[in-house]
Order: C-alpha cells, then sequence, then structure tokens
C-alpha cells in the first residue's frame, strides 16, 4: 500500500513575497502619474471613487467574515475555519475580489497605461495566491473541493473547480 501524497504546503517566504507584490501594485495604481487615455471629468472621477468604496466594501465584508481565520498569507491557519456563507457563499476569495475592484477604481481615476499594467499585474499576483491557497485549503478541509465546484472562484459562476 502506497503513503498518500504529501500535502502542498507553499513556503512561507514565497508567500509573503505575494503579499508585497500585492501591497506593491496596489501602491502603485494609487500613486502612478495620471494619464489621458480617456477623459478625466466628474463623471470619471465619480465612478472610480465608486468602484473604490465598493471594493474597499466587498474585502471588510469578507475580512469580517473570517474573522480570526484571517491572514494576509495565502498560507491559511492550521487552527482556521473554512468559510462558505456570507460573501464566501459567493466567491471563494472576496477580498481579492474586493482588491481587484478597488484596483479598477484607481485605474478608472488614473486613466494611464501604467496603471492598466499595474492592475493586470495585481490581478496575476492575486490569481497566483488564490492557486496555492486553494491548493493547501484542499489539502486541509476535505469539503473544499465540493465548496470549489459550486462557488465561483473571484467572480460568481466564473472559476469553479470540477471535481
Amino acid at each position: 500500500m502506497s503513503d498518500p501524497a504529501p500535502a502542498f504546503r507553499l513556503h512561507p517566504a514565497a508567500a509573503w513575497a505575494l503579499v508585497g507584490a500585492q501591497f506593491v501594485f496596489l501602491l502603485l495604481l494609487g500613486f502612478l502619474p495620471w494619464g489621458a487615455l480617456w477623459d478625466r471629468g466628474v463623471p470619471t472621477l465619480v465612478l472610480g471613487l465608486a468602484l473604490v468604496a465598493l471594493g474597499v466594501g466587498v474585502a471588510l465584508a469578507a475580512g469580517a467574515g473570517l474573522g480570526r481565520t484571517l491572514t494576509p498569507s495565502p498560507i491559511p491557519k492550521a487552527d482556521g475555519v473554512l468559510v462558505t456563507t456570507g460573501v464566501y457563499g459567493l466567491v471563494r476569495h472576496p477580498i481579492y475580489s474586493g482588491l481587484l475592484v478597488l484596483g479598477l477604481g484607481l485605474v478608472v481615476i488614473g486613466a494611464s497605461v501604467l496603471h492598466l499594467i499595474a492592475w493586470v499585474a495585481l490581478l496575476s499576483v492575486l490569481m497566483a495566491k488564490a492557486r496555492f491557497e486553494e491548493r493547501m485549503l484542499a489539502d486541509q478541509y476535505p469539503d473544499y473541493a465540493a465548496y470549489a465546484a459550486r462557488v465561483g472562484r473571484l467572480v460568481p459562476g466564473i472559476g469553479r473547480i470540477r471535481p
């Protein structure tokens, strides 16, 4: 009889590098020079600020929903619980979704190619974090596969994992 495959673990340094990269791209989105890809009039600023507020709200609601299980690292806490209710009933990574919506608001306000590039880089980092995190969550929680099969990754219904 063969031993089961060892559980996947992301090295803590790699996990924190992803967290750092995520914050670098968020800061860049906030501080890059503004461009002129589109008109930056009042309607554009209102839309951008609304997206920022929505993103912050989603991320805060998701963080509150995790409670003591919350960690910025993609490595799940050993004593954590699998949360599948509230915003986690809509998407598996609502904090990441909120950060992407916030970042999109900053892209709308910034109106530059550099903002678009930083947002795509943020998306790439968050997707990598989500994939690593999901491998570890699947190892830690027997119910994760069924949850991932019915709930989208970042957008409701999109990115479900086939069982």
